[in-house]
């Protein structure tokens, strides 16, 4: 097994660079292609979510494919080698399996715990058949992974642990009120009908909205989701019901108009949400009594940071006095906060100067600068009118909409950050020895497989043995009954049976512990195997082998 895995999450990489390196289906799938058409790799998958891009390919060679992959999966996400290398993690055999399991279980996600992610290596798994890119090694890894994630779901208490990206960030608007509470009799739009979307729709309704929209750009699927809606929420869980619709995505800036929260996730590559359609849809509108957040005030001003900075940087009268005052910020956050100073009523009357300009410009070309962030302190209630959560990667919704009077936004960076905090349940522990225990079986399988085509070529060699050695017999005595004949055939088979089982058993036994691989090697050496003999049982199926070995039937799991 040379199993490798080189990939940028959440937890290595900042949402800037993680947007940018998003891969929509088609790029997925000649990403896959790609790798298979490089020398080292001779299978590939790509396990691609909102907050992780991860190339899998079984290959013959650890630096050579560690240095195709990178450079694949910077070729196709369009991010520079260079940029993208000091965010990228790779793991390799044990470990690789060691991390997809995690990722399996929950422990490796945005949101401890949460069950999504089984769905979405399902499809991985779906896509690299689909493909023809997933042979043994890949099928089984990421087969056991779903099986491994269904365990530590079933058997452990991991669901305390944390839930949905979805219910995360529908905690995070309504911010400390239940979620029921919050969102009863809310009309909400929802953009997308993919898993994410569907599962955020019937959220949504569980926790008593009183209409969902479904905007999609396939009409089929939208309106495939509105019928599951209705159908299992149609009898209403609020005191005025519930219902639920499709519209085309032109009728999105309408729907948005009388909508009171909207989430997000499409696969599109631009903006859905545009700031100036948000700053539409509030136009006019009274916010919601009694809202959700308490907006940050600036430090020592006792102002709401929404009247004056909407990056809240303090420093010298809001405005920027070298590096420190900018620390931790990335590119999109100076444009948000540059806009502010030139626009700002009775901020400022002049551009700033050139030496300033220049600094910002720096920090800009080089991206996020490390952490310095000011703590907030809580100010004045802030009223919502529109609650937006964008769940896409590359993100949907215009991160200037957090800026608008009347609108909260919550979306992955943000989620990131709240999550960051988020405590562990102790089941996590449960869920980390469930892990290592199958990452232990899974290797030991998987090296003992390597000895079975040495296996079967021995016992197919040894009945070519017998065979002749019985025609031979044939020649001599001529004169044996077929009764006779038989007898002294079954003898000699159970004579070669018995010397083979106890060295095949054992060396099967060898060859699934660490280090086991030299054994198949050992076996070839000693019994003289062709190894285009031992080649040709490894093509053979899987039942053609099990025949081969008298095992056809036993010990057969779940495809």
């Amino acid at each position: 097994m040379s199993l490798l895995v080189v990939g940028l999450s959440h937890r290595s990489a900042p949402v800037s660079v993680l947007e940018r390196a998003a891969l929509h289906a088609d790029a997925q799938a000649k990403l896959v292609q790609d790798t298979l058409a490089a020398e080292p790799a001779a299978e590939a998958a790509v396990l691609a979510t909102c907050n992780r891009i991860e190339l899998y390919a079984d290959v013959d060679k650890f630096h050579a494919g560690v240095a195709e992959l990178s450079t694949l999966l910077a070729q196709h996400s369009g991010v520079g080698l260079d940029e993208l290398t000091p965010y990228l993690y790779v793991h390799y055999e044990d470990r690789a399996v060691h991390h997809l399991f995690s990722v399996a279980c929950g422990l490796d996600s945005m949101v401890v715990g949460e069950g999504q992610i089984l769905g979405q290596i399902k499809d991985t798994l779906a896509r690299a058949q689909e493909l023809h890119s997933a042979g043994k090694l890949l099928n089984d890894l990421f087969q056991q992974a779903l099986r491994v994630g269904k365990r530590a779901h079933s058997e452990t208490g991991i669901d305390r642990a944390g839930q949905s990206l979805v219910t995360f960030g529908l905690e995070q608007l309504a911010l400390g009120r239940p979620v029921e509470d919050w969102a009863a009799g809310k009309r909400a739009l929802v953009i997308g009908a993919g898993s994410m979307s569907s599962l955020a729709a019937a959220t949504l309704a569980r926790a008593g909205v009183a209409e969902v929209v479904v905007a999609n750009r396939t009409a089929e699927r939208a309106d495939r989701l509105v019928a599951l809606l209705e159908e299992n929420y149609g009898h209403g869980l609020t005191e005025g019901g519930f219902t639920a619709r499709a519209v085309a995505m032109d009728a999105v800036a309408d729907e948005l108009t009388r909508a009171d929260v909207a989430i997000s996730c499409t696969g599109a590559t631009g903006l859905v949400l545009t700031a100036d359609a948000v700053r539409a849809a509030v136009a006019g509108r009274t916010p919601t009594a009694g809202a959700e957040v308490s907006a940050p005030t600036a430090a020592g001003t006792g102002k709401s940071v929404a009247d004056t900075c909407p990056v809240e940087v303090v420093r010298g009268g809001f405005s920027v006095e070298g590096e420190a005052a900018v620390a931790g910020m990335d590119a999109a956050e100076l444009e948000q906060h540059g806009a502010w100073v030139d626009n700002a009523p009775g901020r400022r009357t002049q551009a700033p100067e050139a030496s300033e300009a220049d600094a910002i410009a720096a920090l800009a070309a080089v991206g996020r600068v490390p952490e310095m962030r000011r703590e907030r302190t809580p100010g004045p209630v802030r009223d919502v009118a529109l609650a937006l959560l964008d769940l896409a990667m590359p993100r949907d919704v215009d991160a200037a909409a957090h800026r608008i009077d009347g609108v909260r936004l919550v979306d992955i960076e943000s989620l990131a950050d709240a999550s960051a905090d988020a405590p562990m349940a102790a089941d996590v522990d449960q869920v980390r020895a469930l892990v290592a225990e199958e990452v232990t079986a899974f290797g030991a399988a998987q090296r003992a497989a390597t000895i079975t085509p040495t296996v079967v070529a021995l016992r197919t060699m040894a009945a070519d043995v017998v065979a002749s050695e019985i025609a031979r017999l044939d020649g001599r005595l001529p004169g044996l009954d077929g009764k006779q004949r038989a007898e002294i055939t079954q003898t000699v088979r159970r004579v070669v049976d018995k010397l083979l089982h106890a060295p095949t058993v054992r060396v099967k036994q060898l060859a699934a512990e660490p280090g086991g691989a030299g054994y198949a090697d050992a076996l070839r050496t000693l019994f003289d195997l062709d190894q285009e003999t031992v080649d040709s049982v490894s093509r053979a199926t899987p039942q053609d082998r099990e025949s081969a070995t008298g095992t056809a039937g036993k010990n057969r799991g779940p495809a």
